[in-house]
């Protein structure tokens, strides 16, 4: 089980920073964006530290309040499940 928690936490946070990138870019070529829904969704399944990196590499939902407390708050949530399961 644990090697199987290990690849998803790999996919899902490749997933969640990539699709943040992405949307970072379609934003500065104005065109439609990934639903803010789905990149909290991302993260809630695992992928909290794929989006944080990506939210702060690319800057992109910084100045936003729900992301910048929402990821670290799920980012923390996603440790303490992860945590649970791998011991």
């Amino acid at each position: 089980m644990q090697t199987g928690l290990i690849l998803w936490f790999l996919f899902i946070n490749v997933v969640g920073y990539l699709v943040m990138s992405d949307d970072k870019r379609r934003a500065q070529q104005r065109r439609d964006r990934t639903p803010e829904r789905t990149l909290f969704l991302l993260a809630f399944i695992g992928g909290a530290l794929g989006v944080w990196i990506a939210m702060y590499r690319k800057r992109h939902k910084t100045k936003h309040p729900s992301f910048t407390i929402g990821i670290p708050l799920l980012l923390f949530l996603n440790a303490v499940i992860y945590g649970y399961f791998i011991q």
